[in-house]
């Protein structure tokens, strides 16, 4: 029996993944069986059950006038760098003004973290100013680019918002030659921040940049979901970004180890009939891998089918 054979071994009993284990599947060619291990840890979790929520996004240099006709979103979603923390507070009392029942959420924890700084204040003060606006939770917490991310997530906690979201901002130190390698120092850290922190709902481990001079590989990607699901056993849902990194690659990734399908779609512009419309997109590439889609709202909460 290979070692790649012992690990199998090891996670059909239940036995958790180490840093060790995570660098053997990553050294291993054999993605098929890597995927399958991942798959099989996502369904005892999950079993078939596999999630989406419809994003509207918001710029917050344009701040929302009106509602558009369609509009059938689980989550409205302020996104960029704010220039300003009064352009932040703009952003959300305009967005909150206008969404009914749907939770807000909205900017990058580092990029309030730096407003922070700019705005000579705290980040503690930062999120009151912005939770007394409307904001319900913070959109994403950038593993790789926030120096202490459970001090950061006990101050927005603190200040009454949600931080449900970790990403991951950047592919990986180029340094070291394998890409693969390194994103595992990222995902212990997503599971580490779990135990420490705890509440953090889904770990999206795809970068959310490319780099121009080592870029990535489907095939670095796919495994990367897979070792992420194997090694980041503490949070409930590994998410794949439907609109970043397109239907083809979200399909491939539920087969090893994701559940959850981030930012699809929430307007639907009628020009593809009904038959290609974005909830039928999802629920149809969700359904063609054998799985059940079940749409969610921002809040991680279930919605009625």
């Amino acid at each position: 029996m290979n070692a790649l054979e012992e690990l199998a071994a090891r996670v059909t009993r239940g036995e958790p993944m180490t840093d060790a284990d995570a660098r053997i599947a990553a050294a291993s060619p054999d993605l098929l069986g890597i995927g399958m291990m991942a798959d099989e840890i996502r369904r005892r979790m999950h079993g078939a059950r596999t999630t989406f929520v419809r994003v509207f996004e918001v710029h917050v240099e344009t701040p929302l006038v009106a509602l558009p006709p369609g509009l059938a979103a689980g989550e409205v979603r302020i996104i960029g760098r704010p220039p300003s923390l009064d352009a932040a507070v703009r952003a959300v009392r305009a967005a909150a003004g206008h969404r009914v029942g749907v939770p807000l959420t909205g900017f990058a924890m580092n990029d309030l973290e730096e407003l922070a700084g700019t705005a000579g204040d705290t980040l503690a003060g930062v999120c009151a100013v912005l939770r007394g606006a409307g904001l319900d939770g913070i959109s994403e917490l950038p593993l790789d680019a926030v120096a202490d991310a459970a001090a950061a997530t006990q101050v927005a906690r603190g200040a009454g918002l949600s931080v449900m979201r970790l990403t991951v901002h950047a592919p990986g130190d180029a340094r070291i030659p394998t890409l693969i390698l390194a994103r595992i120092p990222t995902l212990m850290r997503a599971r580490e921040l779990q135990s420490v922190a705890g509440g953090f709902k889904a770990f999206a481990p795809l970068p959310r940049t490319m780099s121009a001079s080592a870029p990535s590989t489907g095939y670095d990607d796919v495994k990367h979901v897979a070792l992420a699901r194997m090694l980041v056993d503490n949070i409930e849902s590994i998410q794949v970004d439907w609109a970043l990194y397109g239907p083809k690659l979200a399909q491939v990734a539920l087969t090893v180890g994701a559940d959850d399908m981030d930012n699809v779609a929430a307007i639907d512009a009628g020009t593809l009939g009904t038959r290609r419309s974005p909830i039928e997109e999802i629920r149809g590439n969700i359904r063609a891998a054998s799985l059940d889609p079940v749409e969610r709202n921002g809040r991680f909460e279930l919605l009625p089918s």
